[in-house]
């Protein structure tokens, strides 16, 4: 058995993974651009739409949702598929939610064929957020004899990339969520990662590749895949940014 990774960037969020035998997809939207969803506050707008039809998608064997309560994670058309796939893994509120998900609480295991998925901690914005953001994780990924992989969901926060590089050491991929995503209530202060602290999780996990998503496709991302990029060249990283051409399948 092959240990390389194949990665198909979709759009937004939404990552097509094969590993250890598995299909994964994070947060899926597939939605056709131009919607607008509302939320506290205001809307979301989608500007781009997916680069891979669901239909010419392939096989999903599991979903890693890291939440259900935006449009920009989990759209009208990537909820109706969710009924379709064997396995959708979130979080407890999610799965109160939505049937057929299963919740799992930070730390807690799933086993997928011969794969242990961890759910971690995500914070979707600064401290204090958790009330008007809602509960959201990320997933580690572990099998025997493949890369570790870390997948961050909508996460702001440093503290918790360090803590989970603390407990699970040798994280060799992070898909990190990053576009600085901002939808006004918190200031400055950004609902994922922005280019500055992806450049800082870079560090935390310093045997990982970074494979940025959910960048530019949406109107309220701040930091779009250049500024991940520009700051990744300034600061002697380029050569672990992964950063993939929409549409198109790629080992990682």
């Amino acid at each position: 058995m092959t240990s390389s990774i194949t990665a198909t960037f979709v759009g937004g969020p939404t990552l097509h993974l094969r590993y250890a035998g598995q299909a994964f997809l994070t947060d899926p939207t597939f939605d056709p651009p131009g919607e607008e969803y509302p939320v506290t506050g205001g809307t979301l707008r989608k500007l781009v739409g997916p680069a891979v039809p669901l239909a010419e998608l392939g096989e999903v064997d599991v979903v890693l949702l890291s939440h259900d309560q935006h449009a920009d994670n989990l759209d009208h058309a990537g909820q109706a598929l969710l009924a379709s796939v064997p396995t959708v893994l979130s979080t407890p509120d999610a799965a109160a939610r939505i049937p057929g998900v299963r919740g799992l609480v930070p730390w807690e295991d799933a086993t997928v064929g011969a794969i242990t998925v961890t759910a971690v901690p995500a914070r979707h914005g600064p401290e204090g957020s958790e009330p008007f953001t809602g509960a959201v994780t990320g997933f580690v990924l572990r099998s025997d004899g493949w890369p570790t992989v870390y997948v961050s969901g909508d996460n702001a926060s440093l503290d918790v990339v360090d803590a989970i590089a603390r407990r699970v050491p040798g994280i060799a991929l992070a898909v990190l969520f990053v576009g600085g995503a901002n939808a006004s209530r918190f200031g400055t202060e950004p609902l994922t990662l922005d280019a500055m602290r992806a450049g800082a999780a870079a560090d935390l996990l310093p045997d990982a590749r970074i494979l940025p998503v959910h960048h530019t496709d949406w109107a309220h991302f701040v930091d779009p895949l250049t500024a991940v990029e520009e700051r990744f060249d300034a600061t002697g990283r380029r050569d672990r940014l992964v950063v993939l051409e929409r549409g198109r399948p790629t080992d990682v």
